[in-house]
């Protein structure tokens, strides 16, 4: 998922939702990062524990491909270019920090160790809130859809399974047990899939049906 997005190299000390949406540029949407904590719709920018960034940066620059990110909210570190035999190792440095930290809590995604407050909230959390918060919760003129590619979505994908609203749509080349309703290979199919989607809302809204067919769970468009 991250082919499409913004260049974030220069933006570390930048929230996510910021990053995002001066790459989108459109004010009518509402944008949410960092795990739900960062919602953008317009909300006030809140500082995030630098203290804690610089350390880990300090502790994880011996590990060749390893790279701290932060998004104001939470802190990211990649290990997508480390060598897999330093992975354990890289996992230990940010433990050994996060213990002078009790009110930080540590999850993985996909290559990549996340430090965020110790809170209940997730993106399924903050999946509900938007809607609630936009008078969605349980109207029949809106069809969420959530697209994501890591198993923190799996909280977003359960919700609207639980909610039988909307569809949660996993990106992923690999079968994997999901609580999405559908799957998409990589990016470029969700491109595809967003046209597609824009495309059809411009014939008609009321003529013209959009079919999707569950193959092995795959989804595609004619």
């Amino acid at each position: 998922m991250r082919a499409s997005s913004p260049t974030r190299a220069e933006n570390q000390d930048q929230a996510l939702t910021c990053i995002v949406y001066n790459f989108v540029q459109l004010t009518e949407l509402y944008y949410a990062g960092s795990h739900g904590m960062d919602i953008r719709g317009p909300t006030k920018n809140r500082s995030h524990n630098k203290k804690v960034y610089k350390i880990l940066v300090e502790k994880t620059k011996f590990v060749q491909g390893a790279m701290v990110e932060s998004n104001k909210f939470c802190l990211s570190v990649h290990f997508r270019c480390v060598d897999e035999k330093n992975w354990a190792a890289l996992a230990e440095k940010v433990r050994s920090v996060l213990n002078e930290y009790p009110k930080l809590t540590i999850t993985q995604g996909r290559k990549v160790l996340e430090i965020r407050p110790s809170i209940k909230w997730d993106k399924g959390k903050a999946l509900e809130f938007v809607l609630e918060s936009l008078g969605y919760n349980n109207s029949n003129n809106v069809f969420p859809i959530y697209i994501g590619d890591d198993r923190t979505d799996e909280d977003a994908f359960k919700v609207l399974s639980s909610r039988n609203q909307g569809i949660g749509i996993l990106v992923s080349q690999i079968p994997k047990e999901t609580n999405a309703s559908y799957t998409l290979q990589d990016p470029s199919e969700v491109e595809q899939f967003l046209h597609r989607l824009v495309e059809w809302r411009r014939k008609s809204s009321h003529s013209h049906k959009l079919y999707v067919v569950d193959n092995f769970k795959k989804l595609t468009l004619p």
